[in-house]
């Protein structure tokens, strides 16, 4: 009786494998398979653009990492700002990462953002800002995009939500959202820290360095070639792992 049964079982299961190498053979699951055996690709994020279209107004080696969060600024570089702080050029990813230096006692000046039509850096107090529209912010869980026309600014928010402001409005925004935009950061980089001292256990070679920001951390794995294979979260993750140890 048992083996009636196992021969049935195995029976079943050649009968299935057959099915589906008919269903092979016909071009029905080839899509499939094409597509199963292909690598994921990385969905592209509305902020980012390639780096040699990415301005850079920071000097230094790590001057293509927020100087607050260390994230690559060209990733973010629709968001980004700048501005003088102590006679120095600091870039950063967003409006929240501005704000934070403001909180800190910061004072910046020369103020400017990226048109996100031009991918140029503008005066920050003659743009057109878009705040909370669908497409993602950059730190903060309400967007906040920046035009140096205010017809490009009202035919964003039409397309993609939002309201029209000024520079004040996105600030007062910032720093009224700042507590609970900097729990989620807080939250997120905490998880990728974990990931950062796996990845940094298994791929990286090791350093007794001690480094004052997730940036400073950046430039040394890539220019001491510390670590294999490293994509941008891997690197940004290991950065974080390496300033909070």
């Amino acid at each position: 009786m048992k083996k009636t049964h196992i021969a049935l079982l195995i029976l079943g299961a050649l009968i299935s494998v057959s099915q589906a190498e008919m269903k092979c053979a016909s071009g029905k699951c080839g899509a499939a398979m094409k597509q199963a055996s292909q690598p994921k690709k990385m969905m592209k994020m509305f902020q980012s653009v390639p780096k040699e279209k990415a301005i850079l107004l920071q000097k230094g080696e790590a001057k293509a990492f927020c100087p607050k969060c260390g994230m690559t600024l060209p990733m973010f570089y629709k968001t980004n700002h700048a501005a003088t702080v102590n006679g120095k050029v600091k870039q950063y990813c967003s409006i929240h990462c501005l704000a934070e230096d403001m909180q800190k006692g910061a004072k910046p000046t020369d103020i400017q953002v990226v048109d996100v039509a031009t991918l140029k850096f503008i005066p920050a107090n003659k743009a057109f800002y878009v705040l909370g529209s669908h497409k993602k912010g950059t730190m903060t869980m309400v967007s906040k995009y920046a035009f140096g026309s205010k017809a490009d600014a009202e035919d964003f928010a039409k397309a993609n939500g939002g309201k029209v402001t000024d520079f004040k409005g996105v600030l007062d925004a910032a720093k009224a959202e700042f507590e609970q935009d900097s729990k989620m950061i807080a939250k997120k980089q905490a998880m990728m820290a974990k990931r950062g001292a796996v990845l940094y256990a298994n791929k990286c070679q090791k350093t007794e360095e001690k480094f004052a920001s997730t940036a400073e951390a950046k430039t040394y794995v890539v220019s001491h070639k510390l670590c294999d294979g490293l994509n941008g979260k891997q690197l940004q993750a290991v950065g974080l792992y390496l300033h909070q140890k």
